[in-house]
């Protein structure tokens, strides 16, 4: 029976869920981008459910995962792989129409909502109060959320590829977040604050110089081919 307190943790959990679904907004847009425009609603639609309903299994074992050592580092260090690999593989005139292109993106979604999701997860399971349909309810509303700002973002992205960099610097400061709050660091960048934004500026550097220099060279070795 629906009453205020649960009409509340709904709304608290859809809330959540909206602030913290940026990312995978942006990390659909990206995935898809390259994608014939016939096959990015499917694309959208099939790997943003999935998303969603592995994040609903990760909120279920959330306090098991988040005690496996070293997972946060390891899940950052992946996230910033897929966050330079979207930049170097950014170029539009690129055939991209294979089967292969289109599960790639699905799997670059999934896998890179599973990541940004390990530290995220907590914040559901607590707003819920670990009723788990009210869990369910809130990120099944969060689907058409997510698919909408998607959309929006790679409408953008098409007239300004210049916010591809931006989107993969959103993922790789994420990154650096993640690395930096992980357990066995915390101690570390809590006695050295300053290496924590050097980390974030690093991570950030690596991604858009570095990929943007990698993109380049790998131009010109195709074109010189």
């Amino acid at each position: 029976m629906f009453n205020l307190e649960t009409i509340t943790q709904v709304f608290f959990i859809i809330g959540i869920d909206i602030v913290l679904g940026g990312d995978n907004a942006v990390v659909i847009a990206l995935a898809c981008r390259n994608l014939p425009p016939s096959h990015r609603s499917k694309a959208i639609m099939m790997g943003t459910a999935i998303a969603v309903g592995l994040r609903i299994a990760l909120t279920i074992v959330a306090v098991y995962l988040l005690m496996l050592p070293f997972l946060l580092i390891v899940g950052s260090l992946f996230l910033l792989y897929i966050s330079f690999k979207l930049v170097i593989d950014s170029d539009s005139s690129e055939n991209i129409h294979s089967t292969f292109s289109f599960w790639g993106a699905i799997r670059t979604i999934v896998v890179a909502d599973l990541i940004m999701g390990l530290d995220n997860v907590l914040a559901i399971a607590g707003a819920s109060e670990g009723k788990l349909p009210l869990v369910v309810f809130g990120l099944v509303i969060s689907i058409p959320i997510i698919v909408w700002g998607s959309r929006m973002i790679m409408h953008a992205l098409d007239h300004f590829p210049i916010l591809i960099y931006i989107g993969a610097g959103i993922l790789a400061f994420t990154s650096a977040k993640m690395l930096t709050s992980a357990a066995e660091l915390k101690t570390f960048f809590y006695t050295y604050p300053s290496l924590e934004i050097a980390t974030q500026v690093a991570f950030l550097l690596f991604v858009i110089v570095g990929g943007w220099f990698v993109k380049k060279l790998k131009g010109n070795i195709i074109y010189i081919q």
